[in-house]
């Protein structure tokens, strides 16, 4: 089986529709018009585990980008009963905001649970989700749940089961930011959401990509994300082999957009699985 990346929720911090607007986007029956607040599963087979060792002794292992306010949702509609990791790119609500639910993983699979981010993103999750990473302080002895910290750095790649993990910066406003590279069996790609722009560094690292992930926020300027027509813009420099766009606002009606893109861009959408190096 291939590098396989899900989208779980392709949409703003708002999500798609958005209370109280009646706009052509929040009320359509589109179901592709109908987005979470973004994260995705990337999915694949451990290589790191020894030759003849029992497939049916470990399934494909899982990874989660961000935890989007509606996992729980996102969970059960892709029945996701494990992950063997978590990866954030920054810490604004609605990339952190499901990380409660997080313990159902833990009761599920009997263990605790492995988080990545940088240093700043780790030190904002403990004091948001104080209960969870200071827990000597809770009045009761909930039920919450049982993570294990790792900071990663940006450039420096890290191994997990047997794909290669690397934070490249990207940035977000003013507001430096993470992107994730995934290289396994010979595929690869990169996720990049909320993004504004790319710095100078991290090009050689979204370079020979089978598949590229890219905020596409709206058509007009916005100060803390690309455009429809920036993304296309980094996208034709970047060449990759596929590219998605995603983080999208109730501006751009799916349907619509989709017929005007280059034939190796896609609008991302809830539930779309994107199989790489195939």
């Amino acid at each position: 089986m291939p590098l396989e990346l899900i989208f779980l929720g392709t949409g703003t911090s708002a999500g798609v529709p958005m209370i109280g607007c009646d706009c052509t986007v929040c009320t359509s029956e589109d179901p592709r018009d109908h987005r979470d607040r973004p994260s995705v599963l990337i999915r694949y087979p451990d290589l790191s585990r020894p030759a003849g060792a029992d497939d049916d002794e470990q399934p494909l292992r899982q990874l989660l980008i961000d935890t989007s306010p509606e996992l729980r949702q996102q969970a059960i509609r892709q029945r996701l009963h494990r992950l063997d990791g978590v990866f954030f790119t920054h810490a604004h609500a609605d990339h952190i905001f499901g990380l409660d639910d997080l313990r159902r993983f833990n009761a599920v699979m009997h263990a605790p649970l492995d988080i990545h981010a940088e240093a700043t993103v780790l030190d904002s999750l403990s004091k948001t989700f104080r209960y969870i990473f200071d827990s000597q302080h809770n009045v009761n002895d909930s039920f919450i749940a049982q993570l294990i910290g790792h900071p990663v750095v940006v450039g420096e790649a890290l191994s997990r089961f047997g794909a290669t993990w690397i934070p490249l910066r990207l940035m977000h406003g003013r507001l430096p930011i993470v992107g994730y590279r995934v290289d396994h069996g010979g595929a690869s790609l990169a996720y990049c959401t909320d993004v504004s722009s790319i710095p100078p560094e991290s090009y050689p690292l979204l370079q020979n990509l089978d598949v590229l992930v890219l905020d596409a926020l709206r058509y007009r300027h916005h100060p803390t994300h690309m455009t429809v027509d920036r993304a296309l813009q980094e996208i034709e420099q970047l060449k990759p082999g596929r590219a998605f766009l995603t983080h999208i606002a109730h501006d751009i009606q799916h349907a619509d957009l989709s017929q005007k893109l280059p034939e190796n861009v896609e609008l991302a959408y809830d539930g779309l699985v994107v199989r790489c190096g195939v």
